[in-house]
């Protein structure tokens, strides 16, 4: 049956099974949230040894900072596809929108056979998950990690 008589929810969920397909291919993983907790840790106490210690200060609460907020986020990243099933239909649909917009008049009958089509063509896969990431660090501001 082609695309446009399938309907919408059909559709969505072969693009978000696209999506986890490439997240899972490029081992993605993502931290939402707790990234920023660690920055801002990092920064304060930075600023805290700058009050305390001045130049040297700053230096060693940088460090402390650093070492801190890593310990802080650590284990808080987690594969992308596991995200992305979790994320509510209106998030859903804004990823879904981007995707489409790069797949353009693509046309397939089933997640499988898009999932071959995009994986087959590395243009088209680099900018899916281009779309991805993008959508990823802008709508979820969150940190991408690849585990190689």
């Amino acid at each position: 049956m082609p695309v446009s008589q399938r309907g919408m929810a059909p559709r969505m969920d072969d693009v978000m099974r696209l999506c986890c397909e490439i997240s899972a291919h490029d081992q993605i993983k993502v931290a939402v949230k707790n990234s920023t907790k660690g920055a801002m840790v990092a920064g304060g106490t930075a600023f805290a040894g700058g009050l305390l210690g001045g130049p040297v200060g700053i230096a060693v609460g940088g460090v402390v900072g650093s070492l801190l907020g890593s310990w802080l986020t650590s284990g808080q990243f987690r594969p992308l596809p596991q995200i992305l099933m979790e994320l509510p239909p209106t998030q859903q649909q804004k990823l879904y929108d981007d995707v489409v917009a790069v797949l353009g008049n693509l046309d397939w009958m089933d997640a499988a056979q898009l999932i071959s089509l995009v994986m087959g063509n590395t243009t088209l896969q680099q900018q899916v998950t281009a779309a991805l990431l993008n959508y990823i660090k802008k709508e979820l501001s969150a940190e991408v990690r690849y585990q190689y």
